[in-house]
């Protein structure tokens, strides 16, 4: 009999860097991730896991989302293994390459929300999910009899918590392994809902008598939402950069998101992030955009009217412009703490710490509460409870199945 096997390259005790692989003893493979570490994220020289076979084919190489802790490392695999992710998600990884490296030569394969297909042997279904990267799944594999439910990155307090909700009150069945993250256990965070963050920036927006400087992820469409109804609710305008600007043209087929253009938000095009467009051939975005925007300097006037995005690429022409904060202003960080201590959020810090400009955290984790893992776990209810994506796993397992504990590359018989 056919024997499947479950290995996990990485990411078995650590947060990122996911890369698992489904095996059948007939050396038939399937890829889920191929994620950079957190801290190699920036790093152009992070190899992929020496346990991961580069010689031989695979059938396929799912990816999960568009973050860099699930794709990053995708160039470095052979040039003939198939890709596989939603059709957003392939948008957004196509997008991030042309900005940061160049055109990505290659070819993605999509898929559709709950509508199964074959990859080799394997049957793949994967479920839209929630989480702070746009076009999210979880992935169940099917192979020789054998159901193998991956929960990529999740959580039960965003915009999309329906989805997470509906699937626990209906899992799949018989689930012979559920590989599932784990990335808040063991820590004491506070998970909001994005519409708690809408309430909170609202007071915030309302009780500052000069701009509101707000330091977010583009990519974060939740956040971008948030942000933009406080600002219709509290009568202000969001300003966001040109990145964020096509980000939002790019996702626009797929719901109600915010487009350039709207009432209430403004494009800032700015010199330095101009230049780069122009640089990587894409001057056609920032002509495009300079329609429907702003010059920096209009930021210095009328400062009660503006929600401006901040982040350290904007900053030098923040202050060309005359845009420099002042005690009428606030800023926030509407990310996860930790990137406060990389160099782009130092910079960000320093400029309003000199400034002496009020700070405020509004944030939610893009991830799963303890709570959510356990009510997940024991909804599906596997056979085999494996956890990847963390690296406190001892310290929180109240209310949690029995977990396996596997090490990076060493198979595991499903």
């Amino acid at each position: 009999m056919c024997k499947v096997y479950l290995t996990v390259h990485r990411a078995a005790s650590e947060i990122g860097g996911n890369c698992i692989e489904i095996a059948t003893s007939r050396g038939e493979r399937l890829i889920l991730d191929v994620g950079k570490p957190l801290e190699g994220l920036l790093d152009c020289e992070v190899s992929l896991p020496g346990t991961l076979d580069l010689s031989t084919q695979v059938s396929g190489v799912l990816l999960t989302h568009a973050h860099q802790d699930h794709y990053g490392l995708l160039q470095s695999l052979p040039d003939d293994w198939p890709i596989y992710c939603g059709r957003a998600t392939a948008k957004l990884i196509k997008l991030g390459f042309e900005i940061i490296h160049g055109p990505i030569e290659r070819t993605f394969s999509t898929w559709q929300t709950s509508k199964p297909f074959d990859v080799g042997p394997f049957k793949v279904t994967p479920f839209l999910t929630d989480h702070s990267a746009f076009d999210a799944y979880m992935l169940l594999v099917e192979v020789d009899g054998k159901r193998i439910l991956y929960s990529g990155d999740f959580r039960m307090h965003g915009r999309k918590a329906a989805l997470v909700e509906r699937l626990i009150r209906k899992p799949p069945s018989d689930i012979n392994a559920l590989v599932m993250e784990g990335t808040n256990l063991g820590r004491e965070k506070v998970c909001k809902s994005e519409a708690e963050l809408e309430e909170e920036f609202v007071q915030l927006f309302k009780r500052t008598s000069g701009r509101a400087f707000i330091a977010w992820s583009g990519q974060n469409v939740d956040r971008t939402v948030t942000l933009y109804r406080a600002c219709l609710k509290a009568g202000r305008t969001l300003v966001v950069d040109i990145y964020t600007a096509e980000v939002l043209e790019l996702l626009s087929e797929y719901g109600r998101i915010p487009q350039p253009g709207w009432p209430s938000l403004k494009v800032v095009v700015t010199k330095t992030l101009s230049s780069f467009y122009r640089h990587k051939g894409r001057e056609q975005v920032t002509e495009r955009m300079a329609k429907k925007g702003i010059s920096a300097k209009k930021l210095a006037a009328t400062p009660e009217k503006w929600v401006v995005m901040t982040r350290s690429s904007l900053i030098k022409d923040y202050i060309a412009a005359g845009v420099t904060p002042d005690s009428n202003d606030i800023w926030s960080w509407s990310m996860w703490p930790g990137y406060l201590n990389k160099p782009h959020g130092q910079e960000v810090k320093n400029w309003f710490e000199i400034n002496k400009i009020t700070s405020t955290h509004i944030h939610t984790s893009g991830h799963a509460t303890p709570a959510t893992l356990s009510e997940i776990a024991r909804s599906i209810n596997a056979k085999v409870l494996i956890l990847v994506h963390g690296d406190a796993w001892k310290n929180e397992m109240k209310d949690m199945p029995p977990v396996t504990q596997v090490t990076n590359g060493v198979p595991f018989v499903i």
